[in-house]
């Protein structure tokens, strides 16, 4: 028997047809300082695209803790995913 994952309300409410997309491939806010990333994410309340957490600077989760927008898409090139920074729930579509 195959355990089932458990998916939050966030992600049960989160609709792949919707998803905000990035509008540019770059860290809004490495880009203010200079800075270099691994991996894009982009926020799906406001849209911002900012780096992971393999990037030095974490913006995105430091974004999501602080505006309380628990939902990014991945913004890499076909990556279909969805990630709930407040319930560290993983959805893929």
């Amino acid at each position: 028997m195959a355990l089932k994952e458990k998916v939050c309300d966030h992600l049960k409410e989160f609709d792949p047809g919707n998803k905000k997309n990035a509008e540019s491939y770059e860290c809004a806010e490495c880009v203010k300082s200079g800075d270099m990333w691994v991996h894009l994410r982009t926020c799906q309340q406001c849209g911002i695209t900012l780096c992971c957490d393999s990037s030095p600077n974490q913006h995105a989760s430091k974004h999501a803790k602080a505006h309380q927008h628990p939902v990014i898409t991945s913004a890499e090139p076909g990556e279909n995913w969805a990630w709930c920074y407040e319930h560290l729930n993983f959805l893929k579509f």
